[in-house]
C-alpha cells in the first residue's frame, strides 16, 4: 500500500516546501514546527506558493484549496507517530537532528520510513541498527520547484527502505536519484561546489570580473546542462577529445582545500551577498528581486515542460 500520510519536521524554507509537495499530491500532511506563529507563517507561504502554481496553470484554484486543507500543524513531535513517511527538515544543528531521530525511533510505527532532507549522511544522524529504516532524501531549494531528490541510504539502511522512499517520491511528482555510496555533499553539491570553487578562484586571482565569469557560465554550459549532464556532454563531444583536454587542463584547475581569502574576508565582514546588500557584487546597484523572479519563472517554465512531456507520453 502506498503511504498517504507524511510528517514534516521543520517549517522553514525547505520544510514548508516539502509539505506543499506532499499536500499538492493528495497526502495528509502534519507540519511540525517550534511555534504556532512560525507555523502560521509557513502555511501562508504554502498558500502563496500554490497560488503561483495556479497562476501558471499547473494547479486549479480548487486544487489549491484542497491542498491547504490537507496540512495540519502542531508543535508536538509526538504527532509524527501516525505518519508512514517522516522527513526531518530542521536547521543545521546536528545535536538537534540526532535527538529528533532518537525520539522518532521510539514514537513512530515499525513500518514508518524516517528520512532526512538536510543532505547529511545517515551514518552521521544515527548509529548502528537504528539506521535500518533511516534514509537521506535530499531535496533541493525550492523543493516545490526543483524535481530532484537525492536518495542515499546509510550502512545499515535496508534496500527496501531506499526503494520505498523512491516510490513515494515518484508518487508525489519528484525525480529521485539513488546514490549507491555515502559521500559528503552527495552528488549535486559536490559538482556545484567544484564549479563554485573554480569561479571564486578565477575572480580572486583577477582573471575576470564576477560579471564576466557568470556570463560565461549562463551563456554556455548553463544552456546545455538542462539537457545533457556533464558525463553525457563529454560522451557527445567525444571522450577521446575530452580526455585529452582534461589531461592538459586539470593540473591547472584550483584545488585549494578552502575558499579564497578574499571570499572569507567578505563573509567575516558580514557582506553576505544579496541578504545584506553587499557581497562580491554590490546589490544596491543590481535588481536582486528581479533576478530571483526570473529564476523562479524559469523553474516554472521547466515544470510546465515536464508536465507537457508526461502528458505526451500518456
Amino acid at each position: 500500500m502506498a503511504a498517504q500520510s507524511v510528517a514534516v519536521i521543520g517549517n522553514g524554507i525547505i520544510g514548508h516546501g516539502i509539505a506543499e509537495v506532499f499536500a499538492k499530491a493528495g497526502w495528509r500532511v502534519t507540519l511540525i514546527g517550534r511555534s504556532d506563529a512560525s507555523l502560521r507563517v509557513a502555511v501562508t507561504k504554502i498558500g502563496d506558493s500554490l497560488g503561483m502554481f495556479v497562476a501558471h496553470g499547473l494547479v486549479s484554484a480548487e486544487e489549491r484549496i484542497a491542498a491547504l486543507s490537507r496540512v495540519a500543524t502542531t508543535t508536538r513531535l509526538d504527532e509524527a507517530a501516525g505518519a508512514e513517511f517522516v522527513i526531518e527538515a530542521v536547521p543545521e544543528d546536528m545535536a538537534l537532528k540526532r535527538a529528533i531521530f532518537e525520539r522518532l525511533e521510539t514514537i513512530c510505527g515499525a513500518d514508518a520510513v524516517l528520512a532526512s532532507s538536510s543532505g547529511h549522511l545517515v551514518s552521521e544522524l544515527v548509529e548502528g541498527s537504528k539506521g535500518k529504516r533511516v534514509v537521506a532524501a535530499h531535496f533541493w531549494y525550492p523543493p516545490q520547484l526543483i524535481p530532484l531528490v537525492e536518495v542515499c541510504g546509510g550502512p545499515e539502511t535496508t534496500p527496501a527502505v531506499v526503494a520505498r522512499t523512491c516510490k513515494i517520491l515518484k508518487e508525489v511528482g519528484k525525480e529521485p536519484v539513488v546514490i549507491d555510496k555515502e559521500v559528503p555533499g552527495f552528488i549535486g553539491n559536490r559538482i556545484q561546489f567544484a564549479a563554485l570553487r573554480e569561479a571564486w578562484a578565477l575572480w580572486a586571482a583577477g582573471v575576470a570580473s564576477a560579471e564576466a565569469i557568470d556570463a560565461v557560465v549562463r551563456n554556455s554550459i548553463g544552456r546545455r546542462l538542462g539537457v545533457t549532464g556533464p558525463i553525457e556532454s563529454a560522451d557527445v563531444g567525444g571522450l577521446d577529445t575530452m580526455h585529452a583536454f582534461a589531461t592538459f587542463l586539470q593540473p591547472s584547475l584550483d584545488a585549494a582545500p578552502l575558499p579564497p581569502p578574499a571570499v572569507a574576508a567578505l563573509a567575516a565582514a558580514g557582506k553576505r551577498g544579496l541578504p545584506s546588500g553587499q557581497g562580491i557584487y554590490d546589490w544596491s546597484r543590481r535588481e536582486g528581486a528581479a533576478l530571483l523572479t526570473a529564476r523562479r519563472e524559469e523553474l516554472f517554465r521547466w515544470l510546465a515542460a515536464d508536465r507537457a512531456a508526461r502528458d505526451k507520453k500518456a
